[in-house]
């Protein structure tokens, strides 16, 4: 059996709660989360790092040393607080061992191209994604044929508009020229145009299903109300990653970079409402 560690900013989150069972009914056991550190208490319930490894039957670490040491597999999570990632990923982009950096993967493009840099350096193999990108319903489609793209997605901007961003660089490609803000305070959109021309609308409503709607250049559209089977498509990732010690990655770097570009300009976007904002 291979073993994976946590490394969390506090534990007692979504995805450390979730990612486990995933894990190991994926691997039919062959992986499972054995070893977990948090280096907070969780701010809002107030459970422990050591509460939260009894409850989930994950030895508790002290350090992220003693995680590294004992886990052939390692996984950064922290997902709501991407700016603690630059902290957190110092000791295992050290390591040589396959590591994941939960989404939001970095606060700005400046520190994802740091965080990979320091991977290559160290040669950790090492990758990030939202998991709407791997949603069922846009994988293997045409996207030379992409012309446009609305999406429609839940949850406050700042946290989740990872969701809606990946998923639209992954099928439109990495060269956004520029950001616009519209919207309301409630209703936040923005507008993603392209070096090419092409552009993605973004909607965040507070209780609407990730949704995507792609029309194509042969005048075809391609109607996308609701997303499935996104979790279960990145844990299947996430294994191969592991599987493969590190050679099969998920989401390509230039992607993630392009990402982080773009959610970094979206936060500039937002404080001039109906401006062009360039992308660096």
């Amino acid at each position: 059996m291979k073993k994976i560690g946590f490394i969390d900013y506090y534990l007692n989150e979504w995805h450390a709660n979730n990612y486990p069972a995933w894990i190991a009914e994926a691997t039919g056991g062959e992986m499972k989360v054995c070893y977990g550190y948090g280096k907070i208490t969780n701010p809002v319930n107030g459970m422990t790092s050591e509460e939260w490894c009894n409850a989930n039957q994950v030895e508790c670490c002290a350090t992220i040393d003693e995680v590294i040491e004992k886990s052939d597999y390692l996984i950064v999570l922290s997902p709501d607080n991407p700016e603690m990632h630059w902290e957190l990923v110092q000791k295992p982009l050290r390591s040589g061992k396959p590591t994941y950096v939960d989404k939001t993967f970095a606060p700005d493009k400046k520190t994802a191209e740091a965080i990979f840099a320091l991977a290559e350096e160290n040669h950790t193999p090492m990758w990030s994604s939202s998991a709407l990108r791997f949603s069922n319903e846009i994988q293997n489609l045409d996207t030379a044929k992409i012309d446009g793209i609305v999406s429609v997605g839940s949850g406050v901007m700042d946290i989740y508009l990872i969701h809606q961003v990946e998923p639209i660089i992954s099928l439109m490609g990495c060269d956004v020229e520029k950001v616009m803000y519209v919207g309301t305070e409630m209703t936040p959109h923005l507008v993603l145009q392209y070096k090419d021309g092409r552009t993605a609308t973004i909607a965040h409503m507070p209780e609407a299903p990730f949704a995507l709607y792609i029309n194509n250049t042969d005048g075809t559209t391609i109607s996308i109300p609701s997303t499935t089977g996104f979790f279960p498509n990145l844990i299947a990732q996430m294994v191969k990653f592991f599987k493969t010690e590190g050679k099969a990655v998920g989401a390509l770097k230039e992607q993630t970079l392009a990402v982080a570009a773009v959610l970094e300009t979206a936060k500039e976007a937002k404080k001039t409402p109906d401006c062009w904002v360039m992308v660096k």
